[in-house]
């Protein structure tokens, strides 16, 4: 079914000005393209799984169905010039019958293996010789049994696949809490095992690559994480790291990118360490809207659609995103009028404690004032800082 906020993909000429972009799932990632899509020169279509996604209100035309379903994904494919995607739940072996069969997919099948599948990301970076934490992966309880034995300090526990935003990452504090979540999510996948680091800072690196290439860097920010979710993002990061944006242009490169990878990066007494690759606009890079001449979903969008990338210089001295989260009681969205100086993204979720509901950013000078903005903004609307939990 297809909803029409607008003209219906199947109604316009066969020759379009505007490239589709076809982006499976219509979450807040899928809801800041659509908001991007002027700037970028495209169309964006949605295939969402009800009405009620962040993104399936905003006029875009949109196909309902599962990002998993087959049929859902053929007919996206077929009213677009390409398609994307705002999450990694995907069915891999789905889309590789989409690129066989003529369509446009980017990040390629391929490519998306090094995401979806913390497996063969992790041997894969490791045998590039790209620092990541020291792993072991098991496909069993008794492959887990025999595993464990070999670990002096509880290791972190990682679901292989179905991982999201925190969830199927598990910090164990004892081996027999690891054996007990490695357990459950053998129910699910295969397991890696890695090594608890001593952690300096947590950075991020994103990068958006171009089908002919072409490559442009966006500056390094630290993130601090709370609960296993993101809770800031701060330019100019607190900690140098030169050889970030390199290593970020190698592993673009290495697994062929097209469109934005967010690499999640450990400091640690050795040096920098891979924790994460994100294969799409990322919640690292959400500051970029105001804090940067292109945001990262305008020029995600560019990179799939076959257009020329555009500046990714910042526009301020400083810069501080905070994420918006629901606490106890539903949030105060006045807070926006009583906080002009700061910029609300709010994702049209409904309200409940924990969820990630939008975000908001500074900028300035002085990174210790649009921090102190951001938050004091942040606080107001109903989120929670750290030391309030």
């Amino acid at each position: 079914m297809l909803s029409r906020g607008h003209a219906a993909p199947a109604s316009l000429p066969s020759v379009c000005a505007r490239p589709r972009v076809g982006v499976v799932g219509a979450g807040q990632l899928a809801r800041m393209m659509v908001e991007a899509e002027e700037l970028a020169g495209v169309d964006v279509v949605l295939l969402a799984d009800s009405p009620a996604d962040s993104a399936a209100g905003l006029g875009a035309p949109t196909f309902y169905g599962s990002a998993r379903d087959p049929i859902a994904l053929a007919r996206l494919a077929s009213e677009t010039d390409v398609v994307t995607f705002d999450h990694e739940l995907l069915d891999l072996d789905q889309l590789r019958t989409l690129r066989d069969t003529g369509h446009l997919v980017a990040p390629s099948p391929n490519a998306l293996r090094w995401a979806t599948d913390k497996a063969h990301q992790r041997r894969g970076l490791h045998a590039a010789g790209v620092a990541v934490p020291h792993f072991e992966v098991v496909e069993s309880l008794g492959e887990l049994d025999e595993a464990l034995k070999a670990w002096s300090e509880p290791p972190v526990v990682k679901a292989v696949s179905g991982g999201y935003d925190g969830r199927g990452v598990v910090v164990s504090r004892s081996l027999d809490e690891a054996r007990r979540s490695g357990a459950e999510f053998l129910t699910r996948s295969a397991v890696v095992l890695e090594e608890r680091l001593d952690l300096l800072a947590e950075l991020s690196q994103v990068v958006v690559r171009s089908a002919n290439g072409d490559i442009e860097t966006y500056p390094l920010v630290t993130t601090v994480q709370v609960a296993g979710m993101c809770s800031e993002v701060l330019y100019p990061s607190h900690t140098a790291a030169p050889d970030a944006a390199a290593l970020a242009v190698e592993i673009a490169g290495l697994i062929d990118l097209v469109g934005v990878m967010a690499v999640e990066l450990f400091v640690t007494p050795q040096g920098l360490v891979v924790n994460e690759l994100a294969l799409r606009p990322h919640n690292s890079g959400h500051w970029t809207i105001e804090g940067c001449q292109t945001s990262q979903f305008e020029n995600h969008l560019r990179a799939v659609a076959g257009l020329d990338l555009a500046s990714t210089t910042p526009r301020a001295r400083a810069v501080a995103m905070v994420n918006l989260v629901g606490a106890d009681a539903p949030s105060d969205d006045d807070a926006r009028e009583r906080h002009p100086e700061v910029s609300f993204h709010l994702y049209g979720k409904a309200w409940r404690p924990g969820r990630k509901l939008g975000h908001v950013t500074a900028l300035g000078d002085s990174l210790d004032e649009v921090r102190a903005r951001a938050w004091a903004a942040a606080r107001d609307w109903g989120t929670r800082e750290e030391g309030d939990l």
